[in-house]
């Protein structure tokens, strides 16, 4: 026979206010049927409530429901918690103790950790260390097949709770949170965690306790901050749940994601945690290696006929696919309107974006037809690398740091967006505005772990979606259906909320003419081109004189210094889109796409007729 979910109650700072609590509990109870148990999280006793409590403590009244307690977070309560390892206070009122793991005979597993966080060297009885966390940690994860446990009791909130999650109001988390609690939930990975001490009811959304395509799927966490009981107003301080213990669950059911799941908070304090330890090991390892460095060439690497074989041939580069059509992006093709054209390396070009985002919006395209970075072959990719390199080295000399983003659906050749944002965006701010509006479109924006390259996580001819940013942080979405078109263009107004901070963006009703968008604008001044006359880009300002790199023959390319207009054929051939479309006198700030789905803010306008 199935068993019965427990139905549970749980409760913040009671602070002595024990007849305003249990007659709440008993009114519950009257409409809603009996509970198995309450759970109480923050200052359970106050100063002033020993008149109170003396009848709990005498047997003259009794809690209506077995209630289970942390223990104090404050010298003037010590009192009240004669034992240390956790006791029966009253009929029916529990102390768990300072820290450890409650299983009742349902199979319900509570881990809790009273008090708070110890900011003296001496950690008084009311406070938690390191080292409790560190032995509560150890003594659960040494369990075998350790999956999480199925409730977290603590009185402090743990620090950046809120990140990837909607704001808890007025508590800031980032001064009145504790890294040890972050620290102990992310380990521990309960599927409720429940906290009080702030005097506020907040209700996260649920978080993943796993890394999207490099783990196995593991259940959610649900963080619920509690306000004081009977508070004036009227927050909610009293939450009902039913649980089934996790050892009873199918598997399957109990790894199930909701749709408002968000990325884990805590996952930029584990990243610092395994860095510090890496590079405590590297150090460790550095000072005791004095026999033999095996980072050092020893010699040739012995073929696996055992002969010498002299050096080894180079393989010939694979030839990129071609393209079936006209692209306007393959610099060999007279599609491309070179005026655009800011720098030439041996397999890669930049170019100003023709109805770019910002002035300063450029692209990095693949002299080759390729369709996506996945598709790049290995010298292709170096270069793109270096590129991304001076790109950040020009955008910080501004005061301005880039994101990246490339959307392999419905292109032929690949467009690496690279936009600047103000150095002041932090790589959080940039990522929440993504996977924020992300969640607003149903799409699901992941992060791709660190020292990972989407190259591991996709194949080639997969569409999808993928953002950059100068740090090498990466998120990315495989598109299995449809997929906004404007997408990377809509997080932009996320970036740029002002218009007045924002050059290049236009209200509805001021648009100006459609052709006018693509007027050439070359934003940028005489710094330029230092960034980019680097050694493996060659011809990075290009004059009359210019040859192909590549092999290819195409017209010269006029120097980036006298661009104020389209020159030659450029200037003489007619755009088939104004004789369609001459203006735009209502319509949105994003630059519209063309009738073959393509983002015409790229430096061609579109790629194919």
């Amino acid at each position: 026979m199935e068993e019965p979910p427990l139905r549970v109650l749980a409760c913040g700072d009671v602070e002595g206010r024990l007849e305003t609590l249990f007659g709440r509990v008993r009114a519950i109870q009257s409409k809603s049927g009996r509970f198995d148990m309450l759970l109480c999280v923050g200052d359970f006793f106050s100063s002033t409530s020993d008149a109170e409590w003396a009848e709990y403590r005498s047997g003259a009244k009794k809690a209506p429901i077995p209630t289970f307690v942390l223990g104090a977070n404050n010298q003037e309560t010590m009192h009240c918690f004669p034992h240390v390892t956790g006791c029966e206070l009253a009929e029916n009122i529990t102390y768990l103790g300072r820290r450890g793991l409650f299983s009742g005979t349902s199979g319900l597993q509570i881990a809790y950790l009273s008090g708070t966080e110890s900011q003296d060297e001496s950690t008084p009885a009311y406070s938690f260390s390191s080292k409790d966390v560190t032995e509560l940690k150890s003594s659960l994860l040494s369990t075998p097949n350790f999956k999480g446990v199925d409730i977290l009791l603590t009185s402090p909130w743990p620090r950046g709770v809120e990140s990837f999650a909607s704001s808890p109001g007025e508590i800031d988390t980032k001064k009145c949170g504790s890294s040890l609690i972050s620290d102990l939930a992310a380990s521990l990975k309960p599927r409720y965690h429940f906290a009080a001490l702030e005097k506020a009811y907040y209700e996260r959304l649920p978080y993943r306790n796993h890394t999207v395509l490099q783990e196995t799927p593991q259940h959610v966490t649900r963080f619920i901050a509690l306000a004081e009981v009977g508070n004036t107003g009227k927050k909610k301080y009293l939450y009902a749940f039913s649980i089934l213990p996790m050892s009873l669950m199918d598997p399957a059911e109990l790894v199930k994601q909701p749709q408002d799941v968000t990325e884990n908070p805590y996952r930029k304090l584990r990243k610092g945690a395994q860095k510090t330890k890496v590079l405590g090991c590297a150090e460790e390892e550095t000072a005791c290696q004095f026999f033999f460095d095996l980072n050092k060439h020893q010699g040739k690497k012995r073929p696996s006929d055992g002969k010498d074989r002299g050096s080894s041939q180079t393989k010939q580069a694979k030839k990129p696919p071609q393209p079936t059509g006209p692209c306007w992006f393959c610099l060999a093709s007279p599609e491309v309107e070179k005026h655009l054209v800011v720098s030439i390396g041996t397999h890669c070009y930049l170019a100003l974006a023709k109805g770019g985002l910002l002035p300063d919006h450029v692209l990095i395209l693949p002299i080759g037809h390729y369709q996506s970075v996945v598709d790049l072959s290995l010298e292709v990719m170096e270069e793109v690398t270096k590129y991304k390199s001076a790109l950040k080295e020009f955008f910080r000399s501004k005061g301005k740091r880039y994101v990246l983003f490339e959307r392999n659906y419905k292109s032929q050749h690949l467009q690496l967006q690279v936009i600047p944002v103000p150095l002041n965006y932090t790589s959080e701010d940039i990522k929440e505005c993504f996977i924020t509006q992300a969640q607003e479109q149903q799409i699901e924006l992941l992060e791709i772990p660190e020292h990972s390259d989407i190259t591991q996580v996709v194949q080639p001819g997969t569409p999808y979606f993928y953002v950059e940013l100068d740090t090498g942080e990466k998120l990315f979405h495989r598109i299995r259906g449809s997929f906004p078109l404007q997408f990377g263009r809509w997080v932009r107004h996320f970036l740029y909320p002002s218009i007045s901070h924002c050059p290049t963006f236009f209200p509805p009703l001021f648009l100006p003419p459609f052709s006018s968008l693509f007027l050439p604008y070359p934003p940028f001044p005489s710094p330029f081109p230092p960034f980019f006359l680097l050694s493996s880009v060659q011809g990075a300002v290009p004059g009359a004189d210019a040859v192909c790199p590549a092999g290819r023959c195409w017209p010269a390319v006029p120097c980036w210094r006298s661009l104020s207009a389209p020159t030659g054929a450029a200037a003489r051939r007619p755009d088939p889109r104004r004789r369609r479309r001459p203006a735009l006198s209502v319509a949105t700030s994003s630059p519209s796409t063309s009738p073959c789905g393509t983002d015409v803010g790229a430096a061609g306008g579109r790629e194919a007729r």
